[in-house]
């Protein structure tokens, strides 16, 4: 905290500085910091975001292998295969192996997974409504909007996958 000019303590901004003039600068902290809180609430639940987003995608995409999980998430294999294993483990994904490739799985959600998937939906409601507070209903929608343009479009994307070999 800090004292302002009339005496009244202001937080410190997480991205203080000169860094705050660069909104790559600011989007990393703050995305470091959103990732950091909900991976704290969802650790009561046992899980952690890329089992949330694993999960999600089977809901969204229905069974896929979990190599092509891998690929679609952008999460390397050695990760992929110890989150299926958490999963799998607290029943919310069913794996079995590929009819015709007995080297690969193909992995569904479970009925469990889908009711665990709509209670991470809801908290994730509350918690950008309780993270996001500092700005309006309309400016979260526009931050929602800008946020998916960027992580769809094939600038991002393209320089992504080019440091990671895709």
């Amino acid at each position: 905290m800090t004292v302002g000019r009339d005496g009244i303590e202001l937080p410190v901004p997480l991205v203080p500085g000169r860094m705050a003039a660069h909104t790559s600068c600011v989007l990393q902290k703050l995305g470091q910091v959103i990732f950091r809180l909900l991976e704290s609430e969802l650790a009561a639940l046992g899980l952690r975001i890329r089992h949330y987003s694993v999960i999600g995608s089977l809901l969204d995409r229905g069974p896929m292998s979990q190599q092509d999980i891998g690929t679609y998430l952008r999460i390397d294999s050695a990760t992929m295969v110890a989150t299926i294993d958490d999963l799998e483990r607290l029943g919310l994904v069913q794996r079995k192996r590929r009819d015709g490739d007995r080297r690969s799985y193909v992995v569904s959600i479970t009925p469990e997974g889908e009711k665990a998937t709509e209670r991470i939906d809801q908290l994730m409601q509350q918690l950008d409504d309780e993270f996001l507070a500092d700005i309006t209903g309309p400016q979260r929608r526009q931050l929602g909007h800008v946020a998916s343009k960027l992580s769809a479009g094939p600038t991002l994307t393209a320089a992504y996958d080019g440091i990671r070999g895709s």
